[in-house]
Order: C-alpha cells, then sequence, then structure tokens
C-alpha cells in the first residue's frame, strides 16, 4: 500500500470523559485534515480512554511539530498522553535472536517482501550462528559475543554493547526472535515499551530447554505462542498477540515443534506490525490494539 507523505497517526489515552472524539475530530476538521480512519476504546475497568486517528494534514501544517502545536491545548484540557507519528517515517529495527532462527528467518523474510513497513538495520546475536542468514537478506550481523558461563558482570557488558548499537543506529523497535537470555532489570528499563519478545504459551509449564518434547511427553492438545513487551518480570510482560493451534497424538516431537515454531512466527510477526504501524497502547499491564 503505497502511504501519502503527509499521512500521520494520532495516538491518545487519558481519563475517559465526554467529548474527547469530538473535540478532536473538530480540531483536525476546522484544521484542514482529513481522518482517513479512527478507532476508539474506553475501558470501564481503568476508566481510561484510548484513540487512534489516521489523518492527512493539509500542506501548511505538514510535519509532527506543526501538529504536536496544533494539540497543545487538547492534550492539556484532557491529560492527554499523545503523540503524533508520521507514517512515512519507518521505524528502524534490530532483531536479536540466539540459535533458533525461524523467527528471524520469517520476520526477515516478510520484511523484504514488504509484508512489515519498517527497516531492519541490523541482527544482533549472542552466538554466530545466524550471520549467513542476515548476509543473504543484507542485514548487517552483529556478534555480541558471551562467554560460556557469563558472571553478573560479563552479562551486563554484552547488554551494554547492545545498547550502544542501539543509541548509534537510532533503533526504535527490539524485536527478540527467540533470544535466550535473562535480561537485567536495567536493560529492560531502557527498552520500556519498545522491545517485543516472543515465547511458546506453555508457561509456566514445561519450562527449560525442549519444551516441545516435554509438552509431548505430557499429551497436550494445543500448543501456542505468546507475543509482548519485555519488562524486569520474565516473560510477565504486557501481552500484545497470542495464538494457539490444534495438536493430536498421531505427531511426533518434530512435527508437535514445527507447528510450534509456525505459531511462533505469525504471533510475532503480527506483534511487530501492530507496533511500527502505531496500533498499540499500554493500558497498565495490559494493551489495547487496534487492528
Amino acid at each position: 500500500m503505497t502511504t501519502a507523505v503527509n499521512d500521520y497517526v494520532l495516538t491518545l489515552s487519558c481519563a475517559d470523559t465526554k467529548g474527547i472524539v469530538y473535540s478532536v475530530s473538530g480540531l483536525l476538521y476546522q484544521a484542514g485534515c482529513n481522518i482517513l480512519d479512527s478507532q476508539q476504546f474506553g475501558d470501564p475497568a481503568t476508566r481510561l480512554f484510548f484513540m487512534r486517528v489516521h489523518f492527512a494534514a493539509p500542506p501548511h501544517l505538514d510535519g509532527p511539530d506543526k501538529l504536536d502545536l496544533l494539540f497543545g491545548d487538547l492534550r492539556r484540557r484532557f491529560a492527554m498522553r499523545a503523540a503524533i507519528h508520521a507514517v512515512a517515517r519507518r521505524a528502524r529495527v534490530l532483531i536479536a535472536v540466539s540459535r533458533q532462527a525461524h523467527c528471524l528467518n520469517d520476520l526477515l523474510f516478510r520484511w523484504r517482501a514488504g509484508q512489515l513497513p519498517m527497516d531492519v538495520v541490523g541482527v544482533v546475536s549472542n552466538h554466530p550462528d545466524c550471520a549467513g542468514l542476515a548476509d543473504h537478506y543484507g542485514v548487517p550481523f552483529h556478534h555480541a559475543a558471551l562467554p560460556p558461563m557469563p558472571d553478573k558482570a560479563a552479562k551486563r557488558a554484552q547488554e551494554l554493547h547492545i545498547e550502544t548499537l542501539v543509541r548509534e543506529q537510532h533503533i526504535d523497535l527490539l524485536v527478540l526472535a527467540r533470544y535466550m537470555q535473562i535480561l537485567s532489570p536495567e536493560f529492560c528499563a531502557a527498552f520500556n515499551g519498545c522491545a517485543i519478545n516472543i515465547h511458546h504459551s506453555f508457561l509456566p509449564s514445561f519450562k527449560g530447554a525442549r519444551p516441545y518434547a516435554q509438552a509431548h511427553d505430557r499429551g497436550v492438545k494445543l500448543i501456542g505462542a505468546t507475543a509482548h513487551y519485555v519488562t524486569a518480570e520474565l516473560d510477565e510482560g504486557p501481552i500484545i498477540e497470542q495464538d494457539v493451534v490444534r495438536v493430536d497424538h498421531s505427531q511426533s516431537v518434530d512435527a508437535l515443534t514445527a507447528a510450534g515454531q509456525d505459531v511462533e512466527n505469525q504471533v510475532l510477526a503480527r506483534a511487530v506490525r501492530w507496533h511500527v504501524e502505531r496500533r498499540i497502547l499500554l493500558n497498565g499491564h495490559k494493551t489495547v490494539v487496534f487492528q
């Protein structure tokens, strides 16, 4: 889909009250903007209101800074957390991976096929295994090595290597595509709301190595995957997307693993696409996703 250079996305959240939609749409109309799509949700549990508006701006307002000034009074009036994003500015993405390459390969393929509106500017890994795959797609590969039995200091030094890479490359989103490392609270805080992880949905069951083999031994009938934002609480960040697939007794461990990895690919791809399209808003420990 071709995007006009003057297309923008407004995302906002605030206390739920009367007149928000009217005020936002009225302000855009008076400014000569054309609303292309609008979605909103009021959460009765948190009493918060969320809104995403895709609109085209006239030439005299073309630019996030000018539009941000336009919403200044409205932001103060409703105590909004609001942001305006130029659709033409594609998110810069860094993908982290260990040795399992299925999610990395899927993301790179979808990106090259034009299915993910973003720019993958690098792949980083604690192992060299995926260097060839990154090279195949023409993406720089960064080996952030770890010693065989790293202590806390070694792990933090490796994380700082990645943080430096993120700053130097002006990364907007870090995707943990089966990056099999426990992250420090400092690292998680540095990427609050801009790092997405993927894992199988068996947790807290079947922890550790070979979870699909463990699931096969227990005769599970449903396998799935969860994509969530990274927080200091291991695998407990705000959930973005989940999916499941039914399996049965006739499937081998390899078949179960293949089915699980396919679900992981799909769930992670959807979560990444929704993030870079500015469709996700944080709602405490939950998310609001405008699909």
